[in-house]
């Protein structure tokens, strides 16, 4: 038997798993039958790949030298398809789904400015399922979401990830007419028995997030709204009818305030995910930079974040990137 691309991805997937039975998962195989072909992985390697044990498996030295060329021939793979695939679709846009963030507003500025000769075509979803599933199937090149507390999306083979902002503090809107609309900073304690606006995506962990910093502030939350529209969702804070969960850096609105929620209960995560045979390193590394540069450019929407970021240079995007 000589060693195929699929024997090295199984090696690759083994070792990312820690464990035969979850990499069998990943790869949609039974556990035996991928036992089987790791056992014959090992005798045309020449030995053990893996130390296994009750808590799962580890690479022997052995294993270490294979998977250390193992990932760079599937790497060299990688690069090999998506310039041939780039050479190909240069004619067609670049397809970029996104959820509703805030940075979205300034992103295709800012991707006119570093994709120049590139049509790209952006579509916004409201469910991180769907968005992270169209990516695994084609129909998105790259994706941008979100993610909430300790929340983390399952991606589909073949797609890389790459974290654009590692956290920010969810903030509180309410009507500027609310009784604590004065104060610099709000326990959400307080907003016990208030109207909550549902989180549009309800899969990135967001309702759970924010139905369990309630539980601990001692109260459930009320979810009696979710709207899709922005202009509604504004229209029904500021009538006092509704407060809701918003992201520091966005805009403010007639009739509404933000405000920060002490101790910081709910904080959320952007990342930025892309097909390895759709999109080459170079477009990659310049949607990171116009994603980044479109965050950025909302920091002083609200002075509370700018201070809040200011003090936290080790979540800042990297952009000094070549």
């Amino acid at each position: 038997m000589q060693l195929e691309l699929r024997h090295l991805q199984a090696v690759c997937r083994i070792a990312e798993a820690g464990s035969l039975g979850r990499a069998a998962t990943r790869l949609g195989v039974s556990q035996p039958a991928l036992s089987a072909q790791l056992r014959r992985i090992e005798r045309v390697a020449g030995g053990e790949l893996f130390y296994r044990g009750r808590r799962g498996v580890e690479p022997t030295p052995l294993g270490q030298f294979v998977l250390a060329k193992a990932r760079r021939v599937l790497g060299e793979m990688d690069a090999l398809a998506a310039g041939a695939r780039a050479a190909t679709t240069a004619d067609r846009p670049l397809r970029l789904g996104c959820i509703l963030l805030v940075l979205v507003d300034g992103l295709l500025a800012q991707l006119d400015l570093l994709l120049r000769e590139r049509e790209v075509a952006v579509e916004l979803e409201h469910s991180v399922t769907a968005l992270t599933r169209m990516l695994g199937a084609g129909q998105y090149d790259v994706v941008l979401y979100g993610e909430v507390n300790d929340h983390e999306v399952p991606l589909p083979e073949g797609v890389v990830a790459r974290t654009l902002i590692a956290r920010e503090p969810f903030c509180v809107r309410l009507s500027d007419r609310h009784p604590l609309a004065g104060r610099p900073r709000i326990d959400l304690a307080d907003l016990a028995g208030e109207p909550w606006m549902t989180l549009v995506e309800d899969d990135d962990g967001g309702p759970e997030a924010l139905v369990t910093a309630c539980r601990k502030a001692g109260f459930t939350p009320l979810l009696r709204h979710r709207i899709t529209d922005r202009k509604m969702h504004y229209d029904l804070i500021a009538a006092g009818r509704a407060v809701s969960l918003t992201q520091p850096t966005a805009p403010p609105t007639p009739g509404t305030v933000l405000r920060p929620l002490t101790g910081d209960p709910v904080t959320g995560r952007i990342r930025l995910a892309w097909n390895r045979s759709a999109v080459p390193a170079a477009h990659a590394d310049l949607l990171y930079r116009a994603a980044a540069h479109a965050y950025l450019a909302n920091l002083d929407n609200n002075p509370f974040h700018r201070t809040w970021w200011d003090a936290r240079p080790e979540l800042h995007p990297v952009l000094d990137r070549t």
